[in-house]
């Protein structure tokens, strides 16, 4: 109930995100239960029905995607304190978050169903009655458990893959700032956790004045006595902090540019080059041997060797894993040789949000290489029509990767609000934070549209000599 609740009253915004994922779980359905049809109309070729129900999978693939992307920017599922004193806590709401994924993903197998009905002709007193009763096997009766299964497939993946990415994360053990933290024997004291940037140590000469001035009245603790020849003194338990260094702790116009930028890069940028190496490496050997090991796909796919379909799989594979570092990698260069505030802003922004950014975005430049490869030979004599199921799942696998992306790039701004707010509140103008954003979609513009061209082009020559 208060899963349903949370749905009936959230923005329309977020409405609109739930329908989408409703539509591409819709899309999925309806190509799941396209197979069953397919497999139902052609007994003696089981082989056929099985490959028709493994292409399914970048669909459901997609699908999920973008399940787990509406969920993680959902704020009615956010944890906040007062929800936690309710007896709502991470738990609960990541519980709420699993359930309205679920209820949107169940929505569209429900449309999926009643539309591969009606096409079938088993519901009347609507248009298009029996229009593809041939294709879904209308003749034959429906094993509705089978076709249960197959719509319950995206409801289940996707709300255990958004109950597995939101679960509660165990917290990690923070030091108070200022404190040392005792550890071993005789409560021997580490150093803090908390480091201060480099800037601080050289900022206004404060580390240079408290040094000088703490020196003058240091005890030695050999002696007991004070350097300057006074009576013994009992050591001090804790030195009084310089008054310089409490102008240190100050905003000052330094602080405009910082971001929580991770210390390690991402570290799929080796892999991803790798795989992405290899699978076009495969391609190209594929290319040329006169096999005869074709692979049958479905329509306005091209037909070549079973090495092509799974070099392009290596290649997808490779983009995803290397996009990350690609946008970790643009940042650092973007701030490189003496930036000045909008670059280091902008640069410091992009590594921050290279892992969210990036993944998102592999998957998009996949995409459109495929489509970019495959698009020369859909217009030969050699490939059948655009069907209408090859064009569904095309729609929706594009439709799901680019909706993702948004949704990446919302979470970002969300992840970033607090750091905006502060910028403003320090005098930041907005034409530089707009400047700033626009500066990041640039860089990542130009680096990974050639990329897509590139890795298209070469993905496509095995197949153009076919």
């Amino acid at each position: 109930m208060l899963a349903l609740r949370l749905t009936r009253g959230a923005h329309p915004a977020v409405q609109l995100r739930r329908l989408l994922v409703a539509a591409a779980s819709a899309g999925t359905g309806f190509l799941l239960l396209s197979a069953l049809g397919y497999a139902m109309s052609h007994p003696d070729s089981p082989a056929a029905a099985t490959l028709r129900l493994a292409w399914c999978a970048p669909p459901l693939a997609a699908t999920i995607h973008l399940a787990v992307a509406v969920a993680r920017t959902d704020p009615g599922t956010r944890p906040r304190p007062g929800l936690a004193a309710a007896g709502l806590g991470p738990g609960r709401l990541m519980l709420v978050s699993a359930i309205t994924t679920a209820l949107s993903c169940l929505l569209g197998s429900m449309l999926a169903l009643l539309v591969f009905l009606h096409l079938r002709g088993d519901l009347t007193g609507m248009p298009f009655d029996g229009d593809a009763s041939q294709f879904l096997a209308a003749d034959s009766p429906l094993p509705l458990p089978a076709a249960l299964t197959l719509l319950a497939l995206t409801p289940a993946l996707a709300s255990a893959a958004v109950a597995l990415l939101l679960r509660p994360k165990p917290a990690a053990p923070t030091a108070t700032k200022g404190r040392a933290r005792p550890y071993g024997r005789f409560g021997v004291s580490a150093r803090s956790a908390d480091r201060e940037t480099f800037g601080a140590y050289g900022r206004f000469g404060a580390r240079l004045r408290g040094t000088v001035r703490g020196s003058a009245t240091t005890p030695d603790p050999a002696s007991g006595a004070s350097q300057n020849g006074g009576a013994p003194q009992a050591p001090a338990s804790a030195p009084a902090p310089a008054p310089a260094e409490e102008d240190g702790s100050r905003q000052t116009p330094d602080d405009l540019t910082h971001f929580p930028v991770p210390r390690k890069p991402p570290a799929g940028l080796p892999w991803g080059i790798t795989i992405l190496t290899a699978g076009l490496a495969v391609e190209t050997y594929a290319g040329r041997v006169t096999a005869d090991d074709t692979l049958a796909l479905p329509t306005a796919l091209p037909t070549g060797p079973t090495a092509v379909l799974v070099g392009w799989v290596l290649a997808a594979v490779g983009l995803a894993l290397a996009a990350p570092g690609l946008a970790h990698l643009c940042g650092r260069v973007l701030q490189a040789v003496r930036p000045g505030p909008l670059r280091l802003l902008a640069g410091r922004g992009l590594m921050a949000e290279a892992t969210r950014i990036g993944r998102p975005l592999g998957v998009v430049c996949a995409v459109a290489a495929a489509v970019y490869a495959m698009a020369p030979r859909s217009g030969s004599a050699a490939t059948a029509a655009i069907g209408p199921l090859s064009a569904l799942g095309a729609t929706v696998v594009a439709g799901a990767t680019v909706t993702t992306l948004f949704m990446a790039a919302l979470e970002a701004r969300q992840a970033r609000a607090d750091t905006t707010a502060a910028l403003l509140r320090l005098g930041a103008p907005t034409a530089m934070l707009r400047s700033a954003a626009a500066l990041r979609a640039g860089v990542l513009l130009a680096v990974f549209g050639p990329l897509t061209l590139i890795v298209a082009e070469l993905a496509a020559l095995p197949l153009a000599a076919r």
